[in-house]
Protein backbone atom coordinates (compact mmCIF):
# COMPACT_ATOMS: atom_id res chain seq x y z
CA UNK A 1 0.00 0.00 0.00
CA UNK A 2 2.73 2.21 0.63
CA UNK A 3 4.08 2.01 -2.63
CA UNK A 4 0.63 3.78 -3.90
CA UNK A 5 1.69 7.06 -1.70
CA UNK A 6 3.57 8.84 -4.63
CA UNK A 7 3.69 12.48 -5.66
CA UNK A 8 1.42 11.37 -8.58
CA UNK A 9 -1.03 9.55 -6.79
CA UNK A 10 -1.43 12.32 -4.50
CA UNK A 11 -2.01 14.91 -7.17
CA UNK A 12 -4.44 12.70 -8.57
CA UNK A 13 -6.57 12.28 -5.17
CA UNK A 14 -6.57 15.98 -4.99
CA UNK A 15 -8.86 16.04 -7.68
CA UNK A 16 -11.22 13.98 -5.29
CA UNK A 17 -10.97 16.18 -2.40
CA UNK A 18 -11.58 19.40 -5.09
CA UNK A 19 -14.63 17.32 -5.97
CA UNK A 20 -16.13 17.34 -2.82
CA UNK A 21 -15.16 20.99 -2.21
CA UNK A 22 -17.02 21.77 -5.58
CA UNK A 23 -20.11 19.79 -3.84
CA UNK A 24 -20.22 23.14 -1.78
CA UNK A 25 -19.76 26.22 -4.31
CA UNK A 26 -22.62 27.61 -6.26
CA UNK A 27 -22.34 26.50 -9.73
CA UNK A 28 -20.60 29.24 -11.92
CA UNK A 29 -19.32 31.39 -9.57
CA UNK A 30 -15.58 32.81 -8.87
CA UNK A 31 -15.15 29.86 -6.02
CA UNK A 32 -16.38 27.34 -8.29
CA UNK A 33 -14.25 28.54 -11.78
CA UNK A 34 -11.25 28.70 -9.30
CA UNK A 35 -11.84 24.53 -7.56
CA UNK A 36 -12.84 23.62 -11.06
CA UNK A 37 -9.63 25.17 -12.79
CA UNK A 38 -7.17 23.55 -10.18
CA UNK A 39 -9.06 20.51 -10.23
CA UNK A 40 -8.20 20.38 -14.03
CA UNK A 41 -4.54 20.91 -13.58
CA UNK A 42 -4.48 18.06 -11.62
CA UNK A 43 -6.01 15.91 -14.29
CA UNK A 44 -3.64 17.40 -16.55
CA UNK A 45 -0.65 17.43 -14.57
CA UNK A 46 -0.84 14.11 -12.63
CA UNK A 47 -0.05 11.50 -15.54
CA UNK A 48 2.88 13.83 -16.83
CA UNK A 49 4.57 13.82 -13.46
CA UNK A 50 4.20 9.92 -12.99
CA UNK A 51 6.19 9.49 -16.19
CA UNK A 52 8.92 12.06 -15.75
CA UNK A 53 9.45 10.15 -12.42
CA UNK A 54 8.69 6.94 -13.86
CA UNK A 55 6.02 6.48 -11.31
CA UNK A 56 3.12 4.65 -13.38
CA UNK A 57 1.22 1.88 -11.81
CA UNK A 58 -1.58 0.33 -12.29
CA UNK A 59 -2.94 1.32 -9.27
CA UNK A 60 -2.53 5.53 -10.52
CA UNK A 61 -4.24 4.46 -13.67
CA UNK A 62 -7.12 2.93 -11.95
CA UNK A 63 -7.33 6.10 -9.12
CA UNK A 64 -7.28 8.25 -12.61
CA UNK A 65 -10.04 7.35 -13.57
CA UNK A 66 -12.06 7.04 -10.07
CA UNK A 67 -10.94 10.54 -9.56
CA UNK A 68 -12.31 11.53 -13.25
CA UNK A 69 -15.59 9.79 -12.25
CA UNK A 70 -15.70 11.42 -9.11
CA UNK A 71 -14.92 14.87 -10.51
CA UNK A 72 -17.25 14.53 -14.04
CA UNK A 73 -19.98 13.24 -11.33
CA UNK A 74 -19.88 16.28 -9.14
CA UNK A 75 -19.75 18.61 -12.03
CA UNK A 76 -22.50 17.21 -14.14
CA UNK A 77 -24.83 17.52 -10.88
CA UNK A 78 -23.82 21.18 -10.13
CA UNK A 79 -24.29 22.35 -13.81
CA UNK A 80 -26.97 19.85 -14.40
CA UNK A 81 -30.28 22.37 -13.43
CA UNK A 82 -28.86 24.81 -16.22
CA UNK A 83 -28.15 21.82 -18.68
CA UNK A 84 -31.54 20.50 -18.44
CA UNK A 85 -33.62 23.78 -18.85
CA UNK A 86 -30.74 25.13 -22.07
CA UNK A 87 -30.48 21.28 -24.01
CA UNK A 88 -32.87 19.70 -26.42
CA UNK A 89 -33.99 16.05 -25.53
CA UNK A 90 -31.51 14.77 -28.30
CA UNK A 91 -28.58 15.90 -26.41
CA UNK A 92 -29.97 14.12 -23.58
CA UNK A 93 -31.16 10.55 -25.27
CA UNK A 94 -27.33 10.97 -26.64
CA UNK A 95 -25.87 11.23 -23.55
CA UNK A 96 -28.03 8.08 -22.66
CA UNK A 97 -26.54 6.61 -25.31
CA UNK A 98 -22.77 7.21 -24.62
CA UNK A 99 -23.49 5.94 -20.91
CA UNK A 100 -24.50 2.73 -22.41
CA UNK A 101 -21.78 2.62 -24.21
CA UNK A 102 -19.26 3.24 -21.78
CA UNK A 103 -20.86 1.03 -19.25
CA UNK A 104 -20.73 -1.73 -21.84
CA UNK A 105 -17.30 -1.15 -22.28
CA UNK A 106 -16.39 -1.85 -18.51
CA UNK A 107 -18.86 -4.62 -18.04
CA UNK A 108 -16.59 -6.26 -21.10
CA UNK A 109 -13.40 -5.25 -19.55
CA UNK A 110 -14.52 -6.83 -16.27
CA UNK A 111 -15.68 -10.10 -17.57
CA UNK A 112 -12.95 -10.51 -19.79
CA UNK A 113 -9.82 -9.36 -17.50
CA UNK A 114 -11.74 -10.26 -14.18
CA UNK A 115 -10.89 -6.50 -13.19
CA UNK A 116 -12.59 -2.70 -13.85
CA UNK A 117 -10.34 -1.47 -16.81
CA UNK A 118 -10.26 1.75 -18.57
CA UNK A 119 -7.94 2.29 -21.66
CA UNK A 120 -6.73 5.97 -21.64
CA UNK A 121 -7.30 6.30 -25.31
CA UNK A 122 -6.34 9.85 -26.78
CA UNK A 123 -10.24 9.77 -27.49
CA UNK A 124 -10.23 9.56 -24.01
CA UNK A 125 -8.13 11.75 -23.39
CA UNK A 126 -10.15 14.30 -25.62
CA UNK A 127 -13.29 13.55 -24.21
CA UNK A 128 -11.60 14.97 -20.77
CA UNK A 129 -10.56 18.12 -22.18
CA UNK A 130 -13.81 18.46 -24.44
CA UNK A 131 -16.13 17.63 -20.89
CA UNK A 132 -13.64 19.95 -18.80
CA UNK A 133 -14.55 23.21 -21.36
CA UNK A 134 -18.05 22.89 -20.63
CA UNK A 135 -18.75 25.59 -17.89
CA UNK A 136 -15.96 28.00 -19.65
CA UNK A 137 -18.18 27.67 -23.01
CA UNK A 138 -21.96 26.66 -21.83
CA UNK A 139 -23.08 30.13 -20.88
CA UNK A 140 -22.06 31.19 -24.28
CA UNK A 141 -23.00 28.40 -26.54
CA UNK A 142 -24.64 25.60 -24.58
CA UNK A 143 -26.22 23.71 -27.89
CA UNK A 144 -22.86 23.39 -30.12
CA UNK A 145 -20.58 23.00 -27.19
CA UNK A 146 -22.63 20.04 -25.69
CA UNK A 147 -23.48 18.77 -29.12
CA UNK A 148 -19.58 18.71 -29.98
CA UNK A 149 -18.75 16.90 -26.52
CA UNK A 150 -21.40 14.35 -27.21
CA UNK A 151 -20.09 12.98 -30.55
CA UNK A 152 -16.38 12.96 -29.07
CA UNK A 153 -17.67 11.17 -25.98
CA UNK A 154 -19.30 8.66 -28.16
CA UNK A 155 -16.87 7.64 -30.56
CA UNK A 156 -14.52 7.64 -27.44
CA UNK A 157 -17.07 5.47 -25.99
CA UNK A 158 -17.32 3.31 -28.63
CA UNK A 159 -13.49 2.72 -29.38
CA UNK A 160 -13.29 1.40 -25.57
CA UNK A 161 -15.67 -0.90 -26.03
CA UNK A 162 -13.71 -1.93 -29.28
CA UNK A 163 -10.65 -2.54 -27.83
CA UNK A 164 -11.86 -4.08 -24.73
CA UNK A 165 -13.83 -6.66 -26.90
CA UNK A 166 -10.71 -7.18 -29.47
CA UNK A 167 -7.70 -6.98 -27.17
CA UNK A 168 -6.02 -10.41 -26.24
CA UNK A 169 -5.06 -9.01 -23.13
CA UNK A 170 -5.61 -5.71 -21.08
CA UNK A 171 -3.19 -2.87 -22.00
CA UNK A 172 -4.29 0.46 -19.74
CA UNK A 173 -1.84 2.82 -22.27
CA UNK A 174 -3.36 1.49 -25.41
CA UNK A 175 -3.94 4.91 -26.99
CA UNK A 176 -6.15 4.17 -30.05
CA UNK A 177 -8.20 1.08 -31.50
CA UNK A 178 -5.47 2.01 -34.73
CA UNK A 179 -2.80 0.52 -32.11
CA UNK A 180 -4.48 -2.54 -31.46
CA UNK A 181 -5.22 -3.59 -35.20
CA UNK A 182 -1.67 -2.61 -35.94
CA UNK A 183 -0.37 -4.85 -32.91
CA UNK A 184 -2.68 -7.49 -34.30
CA UNK A 185 -1.80 -7.47 -38.08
Amino acid sequence: MKKNITIPNCITASRIIGAIFLIFAAPFSALFYVVYTICGLTDAVDGLIARAMKSETEFGARLDSVADLIFYTVLLFKIFPFLWRNLPKTIWIAVAIILLTRISAYLVAVFKYKKFASVHTYANKLTGLSLYLVPYLAKLWVVPVCTTVCVIAFLASLEELLIHLFSKQYNSENKSILMLVYHNS
